[in-house]
């Protein structure tokens, strides 16, 4: 269980993260900020308090494997990689750059701490599920962690992954299902419902919980109540806000894909206690 200077920690560290997402992508004049910024806590979470993983030694056997499905929300995971100490944070402004090893989508060739090269929606629930298999055949104790979005989960890899999953078992794997309801076109549940999202995972055979994406206390007690279940994955559905820590981009969805202008900026800067 998470104590209060724990939480304290994470939520400072977790507006340190959020003002790297507006910085980079108001730098590179294009990338996703609503779905980097519901996804900042989880990921915080993570990186900061549950991961068994080195930054200085990235390809560690026994490291904790996450895998970032929903791959357009990669300037969150490029922050905390470069807060983690995996790359300077320097290097985070060079986003969407040419030649940069931090390119819009996560590339696992370029850059230490990236597991799996993702974006093309629904892939990186498979590749996480291999992962995890892979550990089962090489009884590993590591544990694989996996993110995908609300909007990707209408993709139908998702629920061959979901039945992968079950089928071996693969009770080594926690996924969490960033439930913010919007993606680029509108709400979810006018563009594919996808409810009731938690009946659905558990006919899949998952184990599944709910929470609140942005309380620490919860995130904690889901992964701390996933290393306990024996024979199935665990889904963890995260209600999250899309655009959360922004005030002017929160439930927005014109900020799925867009970046800030230069007002804007400075504005999303000003409400994280920084400049720009």
């Amino acid at each position: 269980m998470l104590t209060d200077e724990e939480i304290k920690f994470l939520t400072e560290k977790a507006i340190v993260v959020r003002r790297h997402i507006i910085r980079m992508i108001y730098n590179a004049q294009s990338g996703h900020p609503g779905g980097s910024l519901s996804a900042t806590d989880i990921l915080v979470a993570l990186y900061f308090k549950y991961l068994r993983h080195r930054p200085t030694d990235p390809g560690w056997a026994d490291r904790d494997r996450f895998v970032l499905s929903k791959g357009h929300g990669v300037p969150a995971l490029y922050a905390v990689l470069a807060e983690s100490g995996y790359f300077p944070k320097e290097e985070l402004l060079t986003l969407r750059k040419i030649n940069s090893r931090l390119q819009g989508h996560p590339d696992a060739r370029k850059l230490p701490g990236i597991e799996a090269s993702t974006g093309s929606l629904g892939q990186g629930l498979s590749v996480a599920c291999g992962m995890a298999l892979a550990g089962k055949i090489d009884k590993k104790e590591y544990r694989v962690y996996a993110m995908i979005g609300d909007g990707e989960s209408e993709s139908g890899q998702i629920w061959e992954a979901a039945m992968t999953a079950h089928h071996y078992k693969l009770d080594n794997l926690t996924v969490f299902l960033d439930r913010n309801n919007l993606q680029i076109d509108g709400c979810t549940e006018n563009i594919m419902c996808l409810e009731p999202l938690k009946n659905k995972w558990e006919a899949f055979g998952w184990h599944v919980i709910e929470i609140n994406g942005h309380d620490y206390r919860e995130i904690g007690k889901a992964i701390e109540e996933s290393w306990g279940v024996k024979g199935k994955p665990t889904m963890v559905i995260a209600k999250t806000v899309k655009g959360k820590g922004v005030s002017f981009m929160e439930n927005n969805v014109s900020f799925h894909g867009k970046p800030p202008n230069k007002e804007e900026a400075e504005r999303a800067m000003k409400e994280l206690g920084d400049t720009l």
